[in-house]
């Protein structure tokens, strides 16, 4: 599972926040762009911004075959930085506090549905599972040394509803086409994408394994199933084996296009958010930031400071493993 999750993980955090990793650069304007799930009232009339992903596997079963269907997505957090005013917060653009700067930006926290064990069988009625999501927030109050309130940092997110729909036909002799349909029902009465973005399910994929079956490939499906492979139909999703190198019994389901059983590259120190980009190269950039750049960066969001801590970290033989490393061949079936 550790492999699988930092797989599902990279799928999550691809594009969250792009080199170089600061909330001026403009590659930063627009952010979360995969696997977006919008809401129905701002999706419907237009061609993009999607409100239903949908996956359709073929499985090969025994009598007694069960799933496990997981679907996560991130949700988008406003970070606002007030400035204490009198019993209130005064809201800006940034706060000073001890030597420590906050901005206002995005950041994002993950939501995970989780449906487990159920028998195939009794997906031939579908199943559906509600998500909801209440509005909240919480408040980080900043102090002056002296122990005076001098702000606060607010993170906030919006409600969310929707549902995943589970349904299974068989399609054969011990063969069944497995369905996972994700819906975001949220009612929004905004105007544009960015306003749109703060209900919609960001990165959404699914994650499903089975017991008492096994999963097809729908990249490269034996020719006996190629057929019906083709009959599924995935909407927003590009459905994967993982695991080792011919196991059936997980798949994930990726807004962006992967092979069967991706693996994240041994020698890459940590997640960078870019798949296309080269570990290496972008190793290379952060370290030859300035020091305002990388004051910035540092202070857009935690998980771009992670990344610049890994990175200063790093020894000369770290750095020297990202660089020539050669990965397996392997040889494709043949036609």
């Amino acid at each position: 599972m550790d492999a699988l999750r930092k797989i599902a993980d990279a799928v999550l955090y691809e594009g969250y926040i792009l080199w170089p990793y600061r909330r001026s650069a403009l590659k930063n304007r627009q952010r979360f762009t995969f696997g977006g799930v919008y809401p129905r009232s701002h999706s419907e009339g237009r061609e993009d911004d999607p409100w239903q992903m949908r996956t359709e596997v073929l499985l090969e079963r025994d009598r007694d075959a069960r799933v496990d269907v997981r679907v996560r997505f991130l949700h988008v957090v406003e970070r606002r930085v007030g400035r204490a005013a009198g019993d209130g917060l005064e809201w800006v653009d940034e706060l000073t506090v001890s030597g420590t700067r906050y901005l206002s930006w995005s950041e994002a926290t993950e939501r995970e549905l989780v449906v487990e064990g159920v028998a195939l069988a009794a997906l031939e009625s579908p199943l559906m599972v509600p998500i909801e999501v209440a509005a909240g927030s919480v408040e980080e109050t900043l102090l002056e040394p002296s122990g005076e309130r001098a702000g606060a940092v607010v993170r906030s997110w919006g409600a969310l509803a929707g549902s995943v729909q589970l349904a299974a036909r068989s399609v054969g002799p011990s063969l069944s086409r497995l369905s996972v349909e994700i819906a975001n029902t949220t009612p929004f009465a905004g105007h544009d994408r960015e306003q749109a973005l703060h209900q919609t399910f960001c990165s959404t994929h699914t994650v499903v394994q089975a017991t008492g079956g096994e999963l097809v490939s729908q990249t490269d499906p034996p020719e006996r199933l190629a057929a019906e492979a083709g009959r599924c139909v995935n909407t927003g999703a590009w459905p994967v084996l993982v695991g080792e190198p011919g196991e059936r019994h997980t798949m994930l389901s990726s807004p962006i296009i992967l092979e069967d059983y991706p693996r994240i590259a041994p020698e890459s120190p940590g997640d960078l958010f870019d798949g296309g980009e080269i570990d290496q190269l972008l190793t290379l950039s952060i370290l030859s930031l300035t020091d305002a750049e990388r004051a910035e960066m540092r202070d857009s969001d935690p998980r771009a400071r992670a990344i610049l801590e890994r990175t200063e970290a790093l020894s000369q033989e770290d750095l020297m493993r990202l660089h020539g490393a050669v990965q397996e061949l392997r040889v494709a079936r043949p036609a």
